[in-house]
């Protein structure tokens, strides 16, 4: 796998990610107060206090450039994940180390095949390098891995590969995940998307583990923006093996990961075992909100994440306006469904009340 210089040609008409709308924006909109977001799978607890105090105290450096590298982060994400720090990147999210791939890997007229509906930055950055999306879909609500294999061609880049998907909220084992890399040409990088691996169900197996030692062109990528509360600072990261890890580096903005996304990353490390408790305390409100909108009458896939898929179909537009119109801001894909953040117990009460008067109004 190698880089090579390259000259862009004018991609045309792009498409833009639209991130979820703010509690704020849906008061202005509709002349309300009191708006709840439940749009994009943020955590409904600030950082815990020793996260925000890590901050706090890098703030008053700032007048400085960070470590570009954010040496003393990756070294405590080696030890973490119990791995030489080469095989560790950071990015301004993960969804900065999607890009960098794009960057890394993609010329004009390569293919990047990825399941679809999933994450939506996958077509943009594709898109941004004059690639060419190849997408599979998915089967029910689930990724169709054998789908994914048999689309990937030797103009083929870059597998994206979300688990637990986005928006639907289903998960590959690493079971099955390592079959499909032993299908997969080793020129072809597959990048493990796991932006939700703390809300997912560890027997389905550690991509860390499981998978970065035995194949060279997998790289796992997960986030702080969730289970750790800091959505607002960009933080994420890649595990793979080093000549992997170093291609992406290559791409790397100047200074991407700040000072304080560096000293909250390694603070929120400290605190694991606080935020696992909250974690907990999540994934309970997540069985107990599934359990009510079944008993509800409502469909929807078992979910791994921090967030619930509710497939209305043609229904959608008119469901999320309703919920929207009496302040639930919830995030809303066209013709397809809802996606629903699990929030805090009385934010879930007021969603499932809500829900279900708009529905008895249609």
């Amino acid at each position: 796998m190698t880089v090579t210089g390259r000259v862009r040609p004018s991609v045309g008409a792009m498409p833009s990610y639209r991130p979820g709308k703010d509690a704020a924006q849906a008061e202005a909109e509709h002349g309300i107060s009191g708006a709840i977001k439940l749009a994009s799978n943020e955590t409904p607890w600030p950082p815990v206090e020793s996260v925000v105090e890590a901050v706090r105290e890098a703030a008053g450096s700032i007048n400085r450039y960070a470590d570009h590298r954010a040496t003393g982060l990756r070294d405590r994400l080696a030890d973490w994940f119990d791995v030489s720090a080469d095989m560790v990147s950071v990015g301004a999210g993960s969804a900065g180390l999607l890009q960098q791939l794009c960057l890394s890997f993609v010329d004009p007229g390569d293919e990047v095949v990825f399941p679809w509906r999933s994450f939506e930055v996958y077509p943009v950055y594709t898109q941004l390098m004059a690639g060419r999306g190849v997408t599979v879909p998915l089967d029910g609500w689930s990724i169709d891995l054998d789908a994914v294999a048999a689309a990937v061609r030797p103009t083929t880049k870059i597998v994206f590969l979300a688990t637990p998907n986005n928006p639907t909220g289903t998960a590959l084992t690493t079971a099955a995940l390592a079959d499909f890399m032993r299908r997969v040409s080793p020129d072809v990088v597959v990048a493990v998307d796991e932006a939700y691996r703390e809300f997912n169900d560890p027997s389905l197996g550690d991509p860390v583990t499981d998978l970065v030692p035995e194949f060279p062109n997998v790289i796992v990528l997960r986030t702080f923006s969730k289970a750790h509360g800091l959505a607002g600072l960009r933080l994420g990261y890649g595990v793979a093996q080093a000549p992997l890890i170093e291609q992406v580096d290559k791409t790397m903005a100047p200074f991407a990961v700040n000072a304080l996304a560096q000293a909250a990353g390694i603070a929120a490390i400290e605190a694991e075992p606080e935020i696992r408790t909250r974690v907990d305390l999540l994934l309970a409100e997540r069985v107990r909100l599934v359990a009510d909108l079944r008993a509800d009458g409502h469909k929807l896939p078992d979910p791994h994440g921090n967030f619930v898929w509710l497939p209305f179909g043609e229904r959608t537009g008119e469901i999320h306006l309703g919920l929207e119109r009496r302040g639930v801001v919830t995030r809303p894909f066209a013709d397809e469904g809802i996606r629903v953040t699990i929030g805090s117990p009385d934010e879930n009460d007021r969603f499932r009340s809500t829900l279900a008067e708009v529905i008895a109004a249609l």
